[in-house]
């Protein structure tokens, strides 16, 4: 990736077309980190859910419900944070 980089970085002298191709890293950076960071918040989520209802079966409905609230929570901010990288893409 760092090659392709310093290709294209070599590659690009009109000061328009740079910034058009920083923006484009720089959403694409924007994104994957939102991907990643909710992909990794949901399986941590996901994990001591579960591993609290193994612990209290009988608290299970409890659980389940503040899992499901806090990963509702955490796909509106990723979402969000979606929205803005794009927006900053076409900006």
């Amino acid at each position: 990736m760092v090659n392709m980089l310093l290709v294209v970085q070599d590659a690009i002298t009109d000061p328009a077309v740079a910034k058009g191709i920083n923006s484009l890293l720089g959403a694409g950076l924007g994104i994957g980190l939102a991907i990643i960071g909710a992909g990794i918040g949901l399986g941590r989520i996901g994990g001591s859910a579960a591993e609290a209802i193994a612990r209290q079966p009988e608290a299970a409905n409890e659980i389940r419900g503040a899992a499901l609230l806090i990963a509702v929570l955490l796909e509106g901010a990723t979402i969000i944070a979606l929205v803005f990288a794009l927006l900053f893409l076409f900006i």
